[in-house]
C-alpha cells in the first residue's frame, strides 16, 4: 500500500433518517451520503415449445436440487426483456424470444420485485448452465409439482396456463393472501 491509500478513511455509516425522508436510512458519518437499500429485481420466464415449459433443477442454494424457472437479478443496464434472455441463456444455454409480460410477483420477505415474461423456445437443444443441475421440457401433467423450488415459479406455470395462447394484457400479481414465502421456513 502507498502512503496515499493509508490517508483514506474507509467510510463509517449510522443509520438515522435524513432530512427530508421517512424512514430510517444508512447514511456516512464523513460526507453524508444516503445508501439506499431497495429491493432487487428478478427476471424471468416461462418459456415453452410444442406445449411443453423449459424447467431448470437449481444446482445453487437456495433450494438446491428444486426446480425452477430461468430467472435470476437484473444487471444494471440491462432492459428486462433482456435479462430474461440471459437468465435463460445462462441456466440452460436455451434461445427464446420474449413473447409477453406474464407477472409481477412481490417477494416482501426478501424484497424482491419478480418480473416474469412468456417466451417461446426457438430451439429444444437445451443444457444446462453453470447454476443448473438439469433441464427438462416438461408437459403440463408431468411438471414436477412437489418439487418447485419457489412458490412464484407454481403461480407463473399457473398464470401461462390460465391465460393459454390469449395475448396477456394486464400482468399477473400474487395470489390474493400470498406474499411469497415458502410454508414452514
Amino acid at each position: 500500500m502507498s502512503e496515499r491509500d493509508t490517508d483514506v478513511d474507509e467510510p463509517t455509516f449510522e443509520r438515522r433518517v435524513p432530512p427530508g425522508d421517512d424512514r430510517e436510512r444508512s447514511i456516512c458519518t464523513r460526507c453524508g451520503f444516503v445508501a439506499y437499500s431497495n429491493p432487487k429485481i428478478v427476471v424471468g420466464s416461462v418459456a415453452t415449445l410444442d406445449g411443453r415449459v423449459l424447467l431448470c433443477r437449481r444446482a445453487i442454494e437456495p433450494r438446491e436440487g428444486y426446480w425452477t424457472l430461468p430467472a435470476g437479478y437484473l444487471e444494471n443496464h440491462e432492459l428486462p426483456e433482456e435479462g430474461a434472455i440471459r437468465e435463460a441463456h445462462e441456466e440452460a444455454r436455451a434461445k427464446l424470444r420474449i413473447k409477453d409480460l406474464l407477472a409481477i410477483y412481490s417477494i416482501r420477505h426478501i424484497s424482491q420485485i419478480q418480473l416474469l415474461f412468456r417466451a417461446e423456445l426457438l430451439d429444444e437443444r437445451v443444457e444446462p448452465g453453470p447454476e443448473s443441475r438439469e433441464v427438462r421440457l416438461f408437459r403440463w401433467h408431468d411438471i414436477p409439482w412437489d418439487e418447485l423450488a419457489f412458490p412464484s415459479v407454481r403461480w407463473a406455470l399457473r398464470h401461462h396456463r390460465e391465460l393459454g395462447e390469449r395475448p396477456a394484457g394486464a400482468p399477473f400479481t400474487n395470489p390474493d393472501g400470498s406474499d411469497g414465502e415458502l410454508p414452514g421456513l
